[in-house]
């Protein structure tokens, strides 16, 4: 798999985790319903969290990214959703190849 691959895919689930734990959060803490979708998603988000940023770095390396351009990347992970944000600004800045692979 190609570093800006497993990028897209990991800020991607990245972001759908968030919103699985946000849903979690509302369900614990406004409408006291369960707790389960704090205990599952929030699990499921450490373990994309990291994976973001593995694949953040990787991305960076490959793709030899400035050291503004990482750290935002790496910053884009800690508000909601922001991820796909950041994916989406990478993704169309990038120059267009032959070999380029467009998920």
């Amino acid at each position: 798999m190609r570093a800006l691959t497993a990028f897209r895919i990991a800020a991607v689930a990245e972001a759908v985790s968030w919103t699985g734990l946000l849903v979690g959060m509302y369900l614990k803490h406004v409408s006291h319903t369960t707790e389960a979708g704090v205990w599952l998603f929030g699990r499921v988000h450490g373990a994309l969290f990291v994976a973001y940023l593995v694949a953040t770095i990787w991305a960076a390396r490959a793709e030899r990214w400035s050291l503004l351009r990482i750290l935002v990347g790496l910053a884009a992970s800690i508000p909601p959703l922001t991820t796909i944000l950041f994916e989406r600004w990478v993704t169309g800045r990038r120059p267009a190849t032959q070999d380029s692979v467009h998920v």
